[in-house]
């Protein structure tokens, strides 16, 4: 057993997805995928909206309503 088949192996009992089909590990994982990156990205995207650039000839700063 190579170390990616181990990890995917791991996953697999972790979660308990060995118990189910190809199509149900994949919609599970597709899930988690698409779950992880909304908490990644939504937080950025929403501090962004609230920010204000000022540009003083001596430096450029950064401040947040």
């Amino acid at each position: 057993m190579n170390w990616i088949q181990r990890k995917i192996y791991l996953y697999n009992v972790t979660f308990g997805l060995f118990m189910l089909d190809w199509w149900e590990r994949c919609l599970f994982s597709i899930l988690m995928i698409t779950r992880d990156l909304l908490f990644l990205l939504l937080p950025l995207l929403h501090s962004q909206r609230f920010c204000v650039l000022d540009f003083p000839q001596e430096l450029f700063v950064v401040y947040c309503i």
